[in-house]
């Protein structure tokens, strides 16, 4: 049924306006008749009324401009199908993730003209590495602010401030999106702000002096600092460069969990904190508005009353809202994916690599293919500063922080992605391991062909010539390349050579989990040989492999996305 036959175009239900394009595979946007209208092939406009002894155009011709109607008589259409319901679409869809990020699926034009002119963008100043990319680990810098903006907000931040860098996250998602790790950097942390390169709105570049020794929110906001160099700051400390940068006020926290109906979280006591204005008893909650703004701000009435405490009240409330993002009452509800449109391109600052929502919709897209128990929140590890009598500030702990730094720079999990089957596993890895214990062959009994399947050209060769002249397995030979290319090393043998296998990867560093027990094959002599193929992690001949993991180190608090953990 067309727009003039349900009544006025403020009542059409939006999602019924969008019909599919069997030319393109795409839905196109079908306004109101007085409005410009999308062409839809394959779907017939009933033939107008023909005038006195004027030819009706035949079918096939349907192309054709057809005739205006005569005086006094409507335009009518054929009633339209009815679609099933697997058919129909919802007009807002998308891969919504990552706290603030909002990936609109399918748009109008003017609507999506509208979103972007509601993207606020600043400049990276050179400082990121150029926008995330779909065949990379991403890294992008959430920051929350504490400058008031915005009505309603008169009751917090500091009156007059630029602002500071308050709520500091590093978001890493690995390059197969299969994990990500959220690494919250401590407001308070001693750090050195290196010198910044900015834009100013004349154009020009001016360079904002570093400082040394000062607290890590100086980083935005003091000296005219904006987020890039919060970004070059982070950078300094770990090591890591981020791809893009999204700024959030306070404003975000109110309308984003208003936009979704609110997200629960939970609490192991009483709170009744003046300063954020949180009062709540123990157990869970749904908050939204200003009593999420007053959940994500209060610290003295939780752990220890610092900003680490707050940190973990925020990661907490940060899971919540993400699975709140991603639940089917969000992605399926076109009214709360409009709020959520509307919402987070007003509340975000992005960087000028981020400043379109067909880059928003990208990001998002990337980072919903996530799972929630796959998304890890850890915390920079610190202590109290030696330097203060009674510590208000916080220094690295170098060994742990350095090693988590390192973590997330080589694209490693903090989280056990697919180990949660503890006991199972346990059997698993103490059979893995046993293919390394007993006895073991001397080298010259050693037989075994060699094979490249991913390494270097001539890594076979190299390898074999190390094994047979300085190893002493002498009765080894190349096999030449591998049917397919693989990235671990592999030794495939059968079990009455279990002992040669065993010698061998003591001599190559091979863990248990590249031994593969199967069956044997026969050399150019006729003898039966083990295989070695060689994958994309040879090092090089006589280098051994590292059979290690990566592992985060003990004591780092962390926490998964897909629990409510109560705030004590």
């Amino acid at each position: 049924m067309d727009a003039q036959g349900r009544g006025r175009a403020e009542d059409i239900d939006p999602a019924d306006q969008w019909v599919l394009n069997p030319d393109t595979g795409e839905y196109e946007l079908r306004l109101s008749p007085s409005a410009p209208q999308s062409p839809v092939p394959g779907q017939r406009r009933a033939t107008p009324a023909p005038a006195p002894e004027r030819e009706v155009p035949a079918p096939r011709r349907r192309r054709a401009t057809p005739e205006e109607p005569p005086p006094g008589r409507r335009d009518r259409r054929r009633p339209a199908k009815k679609k099933s319901k697997g058919k129909k679409i919802l007009l807002w869809t998308g891969g919504t993730m990552a706290f603030v990020v909002l990936a609109v699926g399918a748009a109008g034009y003017l609507y999506l003209e509208h979103l972007n002119d509601n993207i606020q963008s600043v400049s990276d100043d050179g400082a990121s590495t150029g926008g995330f990319q779909k065949d990379k680990a991403i890294n992008i810098l959430l920051i929350g602010t504490d400058k008031r903006t915005g009505a309603g907000n008169d009751g917090y931040g500091d009156t007059g401030s630029a602002g500071h860098a308050d709520t500091t996250i590093l978001l890493h998602v690995a390059k197969d999106r299969s994990n990500a790790t959220a690494l919250s950097i401590p407001r308070d942390l001693i750090v050195d702000v290196p010198d910044c390169p900015t834009a100013q709105e004349d154009g020009s570049t001016k360079v904002i002096p570093g400082s040394s020794g000062v607290r890590f929110n100086t980083s935005l906001g003091q000296s005219g600092r904006t987020p890039s160099c919060t970004m070059r700051t982070v950078t300094e400390l770990t090591g890591v460069t981020p791809d893009n940068f999204m700024v959030a006020d306070f404003n975000a926290v109110k309308t984003l969990t208003s936009a979704v109906g609110g997200v629960e979280v939970c609490l192991a006591k009483d709170i009744d904190d003046p300063d954020s204005h949180l009062k709540l008893p123990a157990g869970k909650h749904t908050v939204e508005g200003e009593q999420a703004l007053a959940f994500v701000r209060t610290r003295h009435s939780v752990g220890f009353g610092g900003d680490l405490s707050r940190i973990e009240i925020q990661q907490q409330f940060l899971s919540s809202l993400m699975r709140k993002l991603k639940s089917n009452d969000t992605l399926t509800s076109p009214t709360k994916m409009v709020k959520l449109a509307e919402a987070g391109t007003e509340a975000l600052t992005v960087d000028s690599k981020l400043d379109s929502i067909g880059k928003l919709k990208d990001l998002g897209l990337e980072l919903g293919k996530l799972n929630t128990k796959n998304l890890t929140f850890t915390t920079v590890p610190v202590i109290d500063n030696p330097a203060e009598k009674t510590p208000v500030t916080v220094v690295l702990k170098e060994g742990p922080a350095q090693q988590v730094f390192d973590m997330v720079k080589n694209d490693v999990s903090f989280t056990e992605v697919k180990q949660k089957e503890k006991e199972k596993q346990k059997k698993e890895d103490a059979a893995v391991a046993a293919r390394l214990e007993g006895e073991k062959s001397e080298p010259g009994e050693i037989r075994v062909r060699v094979m490249n399947g991913g390494a270097s050209a001539g890594s076979a060769q190299r390898e074999l010539a190390y094994l047979q002249t300085e190893a002493g397995v002498a009765k080894s030979e190349n096999a030449g390349n591998a049917p397919a290319d693989i990235a671990k090393t592999t030794l495939e043998y059968s079990p009455d050579q279990a002992d040669q296998a065993r010698a061998l990867a003591e001599i190559l560093g091979l863990s248990g989990a590249a031994m593969k027990p199967g069956e044997s094959v026969t050399n150019s002599q006729g003898l039966p040989t083990m295989t070695l193929t060689l994958g994309k992690d040879f090092k090089g001949a006589g280098v051994k492999l590292d059979a290690t993991s990566g592992k985060a180190p003990d004591g780092v608090q962390k926490s998964t996305a897909d629990k409510v953990e109560c705030a004590k």
